[in-house]
């Protein structure tokens, strides 16, 4: 799918770091701080996230998290770079993520996005995945929107 690949990553790499900053940037350009619901890479060194990068000739210009929660796994971080969008780095990250959860033997994986990214909530929709109310530690939100997909 157009020279799109994706691998694992360590949370602390480079590439995860320098996309996450660029996410942040995008997300505090649509959302108030507390809407943002932001994860850092240092926040994922418990072991508990397998990150993902998606790269175009060497380049990482995308990347997503899963991260095993009790009862289910949790996609954070989905984001790809806006000269790389359009090329299928978003589902190929979401398809990554959701292998990798039916193998670690979660049956449903879960997010949060927002209603000011109507292009992630169709490539979840298109994906498969179903709005469900707040799940975990997220509290109903205006400008959430909650999904889940059993695997």
């Amino acid at each position: 799918m157009s020279g799109i690949s994706v691998a694992t990553a360590p949370p602390d790499a480079p590439e995860v770091r320098r996309l996450f900053e660029a996410s942040d940037r995008y997300l505090l350009g649509l959302y108030d701080a507390d809407q943002a619901y932001l994860t850092s890479p240092d926040d994922l060194s418990a072991g508990n996230a397998i990150v993902f990068l998606a790269f175009r000739e060497d380049v990482a210009v995308g990347c997503g998290v899963l991260l095993a929660q009790p009862g289910y796994g949790e996609i954070k971080r989905v984001y790809v770079d806006e000269a790389a969008r359009g090329l299928g780095a978003g589902r190929q990250i979401v398809a990554h993520i959701e292998r990798a959860a039916a193998a670690a033997g979660m049956g449903r994986v879960r997010l949060e996005t927002g209603i000011r990214q109507p292009e992630a909530f169709a490539l979840y929709r298109s994906c498969g995945y179903v709005e469900i109310g707040a799940f975990g530690d997220y509290k109903p939100d205006p400008v959430s929107v909650f999904m889940e997909k059993r695997l």
